[in-house]
């Protein structure tokens, strides 16, 4: 139930949304988006390549997978723009389950889609995969923007960074409930069984958490901030534009603070994924040799090696790396306020910087080396992600807050995550095997945005609720 805002004597008292109400309206909606986000994430590197790229190489279809993964974080931006033009319009509420319904159905679509090697579908497979994938990344566009706000906007005093934490454990939730899918239906399935229809459970599955979701953000309430933006009359009637023409230096300094961000969470997902399930040079002669068919000397010269650990070992992994993100990820949100967010990021990004220097000693080769690799890029990861749901909008004011914080978190997802698997993948096969490239690509990302947040002032105690441009 809603309770109501204490008034002065002959005032009428508001509606706002309970602590408990917030916490859940906030956290269970990202969960159910990276839910969906994932689950589309991790059967890109196990069954897409194969169900819709079947005459490519592997790490063309492997790429090929990953080009379309990338479209999402292309669609975001317009997601943003759109999302957030109607949540800094008619409020944050209704913009919340119109994103949240847009990702449910275009995720339970993916799930019921044919596949290249059905007769006439080798053109059109990969295309409408190409579409949903698009709805995908135009509905995860407006949806975190709008969590950060509900769960910020109804923070107590000197709570915002905590309050902001609760959006941000969507995303290891999300990852873990999608790999743990992903991992039993690998393990009670066969390989065939798995290819033919298993991969397509996750996906159908999430019909059953968008329910969910909806019901609990239809019972929200406004927030205090965007009542009084309508209260004073300063809705923005075209916030985009309200946005680019007078905060457009938040937008560009958000976007690039969120940038190693994105870059570390990729890598450490989808291209890990990737590498450490890749067989070794070692494991695949053998396998070759077993099968009767031994390499040739052009194949062992053009043949990238990982790591070479089983999919179901490694989702394991990440599963426990995971659990480190959320772990700090709520660490993050007090420190965040104790000594403010510039300050904390600042600390963290150097973290990230010495993180990527060492990736080469610090990610295999080995599977307990791979382990400690994974906790200590996901314990980063926790503590960078935790504060973003604050320090982005209380970049701007109230009546463009959903549009300035959507459009610079969507546009550093353009920059940074969208290119990431890709580019990652691109300079493990360039260095023949070798990921000391894909280090050196995560630390230039932390030295961008050490920069965008030394230049960049502290947002902590600015007046988040009456901040009305």
């Amino acid at each position: 139930m809603s309770s109501t805002a204490p008034s002065k004597e002959g005032e009428s008292t508001k509606p706002v949304n309970s602590r408990g109400k917030v916490i859940f309206a906030s956290l269970i909606g990202t969960t159910i988006e990276f839910y969906d986000f994932y689950a589309y994430a991790t059967a890109s590197v196990l069954v897409f390549p194969k169900l819709f790229f079947p005459d490519a190489t592997d790490i063309n279809a492997l790429l090929s997978a990953f080009a379309i993964f990338g479209v999402a974080f292309f669609a975001r931006p317009i997601g943003a723009v759109v999302f957030g033009h109607f949540g800094d319009k008619i409020g944050r509420k209704g913009t919340l389950v119109a994103s949240l319904l847009t990702m449910g159905i275009a995720t339970f679509l993916i799930g019921l889609l044919p596949t290249a090697s059905m007769a006439g579908w080798a053109i059109l497979a990969p295309i409408m995969l190409v579409i949903l994938r698009f709805f995908q990344g135009l509905a995860l566009g407006g949806e975190w923007s709008g969590a950060a706000l509900l769960a910020t906007e109804n923070a107590p005093e000197g709570k915002r960074a905590i309050y902001g934490t609760f959006p941000q454990l969507g995303a290891p939730i999300g990852f873990i409930i999608a790999n743990v899918i992903f991992i039993w239906m690998n393990v009670s399935l066969s390989a065939e069984e798995f290819l033919s229809w298993g991969w397509r459970v996750p996906f159908i599955l999430s019909a059953v958490l968008v329910i969910v979701g909806l019901y609990v953000r239809l019972k929200l309430v406004e927030s205090v901030s965007f009542t009084k933006v309508i209260e004073q009359e300063k809705v923005q009637k075209l916030p985009l534009a309200a946005t680019l023409k007078s905060h457009w230096r938040p937008v560009v300094a958000g976007t690039f603070i969120m940038f190693a961000t994105y870059v570390l969470f990729y890598i450490m997902t989808t291209f890990t994924l990737s590498y450490g399930t890749k067989p070794t040079l070692e494991g695949a002669q053998a396998a070759a040799e077993k099968a009767g068919k031994p390499m040739t000397a052009d194949q062992i010269a053009a043949f990238v090696p990982g790591l070479g650990i089983t999919r179901s070992d490694f989702l394991w992994m990440l599963i426990i790396g995971v659990v480190f993100f959320g772990i700090f990820t709520v660490v993050s949100g007090p420190l965040a306020e104790k000594w403010g967010r510039r300050k904390f990021l600042l600390g963290v990004t150097a973290g990230i910087f010495v993180f990527g220097a060492l990736w080469f000693t610090m990610f295999g080769p080995g599977q307990a080396a791979a382990m400690v690799g994974l906790i200590v890029g996901f314990t980063l990861m926790g503590l960078t992600f935790g504060p973003m749901a604050a320090i982005l909008p209380e970049l701007f004011p109230a009546n463009v807050r959903y549009t300035g914080s959507a459009v610079a978190y969507n546009l550093s997802s353009m920059i940074g995550a969208a290119p990431a698997s890709f580019v990652a993948i691109a300079l493990w096969s360039a260095a023949n095997g070798s990921t000391w490239l894909v280090g050196a690509y995560m630390a230039a990302a932390a030295v961008v945005t050490f920069i965008a947040l030394w230049l960049t002032r502290e947002t902590k105690d600015m007046d988040y609720e009456n901040n009305v441009a």
